[in-house]
């Protein structure tokens, strides 16, 4: 499909873990880029931390408290908050795109924003003041989340920004906060990195789906693939009869593992 030009980009971000809010240069990079694009009408977040099928929507009608999943971190890590408003109507929108691809959506009204969603958008959009819906990813599969992302790009139309958040590597044996957050990384996590930059300059949309077989240090770089997988959604929703062209917005290392951030349009 043809999308038009003024619309929001797709956004594919390495999000972090809690302690990113503690980095002067990394939350500076995500303000900046946030500053380069027009305030969207609301965002739909695919985290790399929820994993639920059928395809399932984040709490749009009750307010819920956000999921801190992750352990062993200080206090003030749990007292962050960031109170988006709810949007049944973009819900309503996800779940009618897609279902016309066959997909069943459900909502869970228990469920707030993990951290893969809250921990950018606080840097990005530290207001509150956009409205957030997150949605799962129902499957790993490439082809199935490229496909899920494809049936929602009309959503772009009336001003939402869809947002992939994972990380452009994901081994936690790489990430060595003893060694600091500027590190040198390993030479596997460079490696991928690098290809994974000209992949996606080029618009190679094949190549970074069969990642596994195309890229060096696949596995290394992802010994599972779920932090790899919020891009297929983004690829998908950004694709268009010309392909798709993806800008390098953050790059860089931190604690071992790239942080490396797009732009889709």
């Amino acid at each position: 499909m043809t999308i038009s030009a003024d619309v929001p980009p797709v956004l594919f971000l390495s999000h972090g873990a809690p302690p990113l809010a503690d980095d002067a240069t990394w939350t500076a990079e995500l303000a900046a880029w946030s500053d380069t694009m027009e305030k969207p009408k609301d965002i739909l977040m695919i985290s790399a931390h929820w994993e639920n099928a059928p395809v399932t929507l984040s709490a749009t009608r009750t307010k819920q408290e956000l999921v801190y999943d992750f352990w062993g971190f200080p206090q003030r890590y749990y007292d962050v908050r960031y109170d988006a408003p709810m949007t049944p109507e973009l819900a309503d929108e996800v779940a009618r795109l897609a279902g016309t691809h066959g997909h069943h959506v459900e909502r869970d009204e228990s469920r707030g924003l993990d951290h893969g969603a809250y921990v950018p958008l606080k840097e990005m959009f530290p207001e509150a003041d956009i409205p957030v819906v997150q949605m799962s990813m129902p499957t790993l599969d490439p082809q199935g989340l490229f496909a899920l992302g494809q049936s929602l790009a009309p959503l772009r139309e009336r001003g939402t920004m869809i947002v992939g958040s994972g990380f452009t590597t994901h081994n936690l044996q790489w990430f060595n906060p003893a060694a600091g957050p500027n590190t040198t990384p390993p030479s596997a996590p460079s490696e991928f990195d690098h290809w994974a930059e000209e992949a996606m300059a080029r618009g190679d949309v094949d190549s970074i789906l069969d990642f596994l077989h195309k890229a060096p240090a696949a596995r290394e770089a992802h010994p599972r693939s779920e932090h790899w997988a919020p891009l297929y959604v983004a690829l998908g929703a950004a694709y268009a009869s010309s392909g798709i062209e993806a800008k390098t917005a953050i790059d860089g290392f931190w604690f071992g593992l790239s942080k490396r951030s797009w732009s889709l349009t």
